[in-house]
């Protein structure tokens, strides 16, 4: 497909700003739709990256205009959070968890039938989506159809191969830096490093969890935690889909969103999302 097209496209996505309730009060919001069905019936819920400490709603706004024309019975909502910068763990998770439960109190307001809620993210994001997940479980609201993890922090412990490896690679040594400096803000106690809320790797009740979508990246010190994270809940009972995506530019800003924009990241969101029909 040409980048013309692909720009045509993304800009027949309409892209509504909001606010929506977070457990720190109101957040900013985009919502992201295509088409004009009077009604959809899935909603994914959007968290995204920036290492707890930064980020915002036009990092993956590309990803999320494509992902959104890729299926008019969809609608995308992406949410800000509480940074650690402003207040540390658990502000973000239950910001995320609360917007979720916003969501199913205003389906009307966003065009959503309430059949499916999905929560996905990216890096930091995906760990909130992870453990939205078993908040929802453990709290019994809402009930989400399904998870989407795009290349997630899981980790806080930075204890994978993949991470260590990062160490003897000069042009890449920063990025274990950049991850440690970020889970500092984020935890700063360090008995919360165990919390499951804050690594979900480390949680021993992955079971009864919604499907789960699990997008790593080769050349990625995340991926390893991914992977680990997907096998422990293939292991639990939980659906599960593992897919490693090709090397991301992590060396420049955004690399992770340019790698999830690619079209077969797309293709696996939609036919993860497609299978939640059956």
């Amino acid at each position: 497909m040409s980048a013309v097209l692909e720009d045509v496209q993304a800009s027949l996505v309409e892209v509504r700003e909001l606010d929506v309730g977070g457990a720190e009060g109101p957040l900013a919001a985009r919502l992201y739709t295509a088409g004009s069905p009077a009604r959809r019936d899935t909603l994914v819920v959007f968290f995204h990256g920036g290492g707890f400490v930064s980020g915002d709603l036009q990092e993956a706004d590309e990803f999320l205009r494509h992902m959104a024309q890729c299926n008019e019975e969809r609608a995308v909502l992406a949410s800000n959070y509480t940074l650690a910068t402003v207040k540390p763990f658990p502000a973000a998770v239950e910001d995320a968890h609360a917007v979720l439960l916003w969501t199913m109190k205003h389906k009307a307001k966003l065009g959503w039938s309430g059949k499916k809620l999905v929560v996905m993210g990216i890096e930091a994001g995906a760990n909130l989506a992870a453990v939205c997940a078993l908040m929802a479980r453990d709290r019994a609201a809402p009930k989400l159809a399904g998870q989407i993890l795009i290349m997630p922090m899981l980790d806080p412990g930075l204890s994978t191969c993949s991470m260590r490896q990062m160490n003897e690679c000069p042009d890449r040594e920063k990025l274990t830096s950049t991850c440690a400096e970020a889970y500092r803000g984020y935890l700063p106690h360090a008995a919360d490093r165990a919390h499951p809320y804050a690594s979900p790797l480390r949680s021993t009740r992955l079971k009864n969890l919604p499907p789960a979508l699990i997008l790593s990246a080769e050349d990625d010190p995340l991926c390893d935690e991914a992977e680990q994270y997907g096998a422990k809940l293939i292991n639990a009972g939980v659906r599960t889909t593992v897919r490693r995506m090709p090397p991301a530019p992590l060396v420049e800003p955004g690399g992770r969103n340019e790698c999830a924009c690619k079209v077969h990241a797309l293709a696996e969101i939609a036919t993860f999302l497609a299978g939640l029909d059956r």
